[in-house]
């Protein structure tokens, strides 16, 4: 059963570093099921426990950028466009507006 787990988080891991270059970017709408108890968990992401904070923070610190803690991330609706995503990131020490690209490093600008 541990092992059974560990190849799924790892399986998933895969995926989400993939996703942005293989263009799958519906892939969280995939559901899992706790076989222990037979009912649903929710999304691969939800049980890995990657979020878009988590994920948008991780990004921005490999492009070495300072994010000590990630509070928020909102999506910007009206900046956005189709492969073309902007957020907004709360960070502890810092907010900032990332946008993103396929395929690309992202842009990240200090709001405050």
């Amino acid at each position: 059963m541990k092992a059974r787990q560990h190849l799924q988080s790892i399986a998933f891991l895969i995926l989400v570093l993939l996703a942005p270059v293989a263009g799958l970017l519906s892939f969280v709408s995939i559901l899992i099921v706790d076989e222990a108890f037979g009912g649903l968990i929710g999304s691969p992401a939800q049980a890995a426990g990657v979020t878009p904070r988590n994920m948008l923070a991780a990004q921005i610190r490999m492009q070495g950028v300072a994010c000590d803690r990630a509070l928020s991330a909102v999506r910007d609706a009206k900046r956005s466009k189709p492969d073309h995503e902007v957020w907004t990131l709360k960070c502890s020490n810092a907010t900032y507006r990332i946008s993103r690209f396929p395929d690309m490093a992202a842009k990240v600008e200090r709001l405050r």
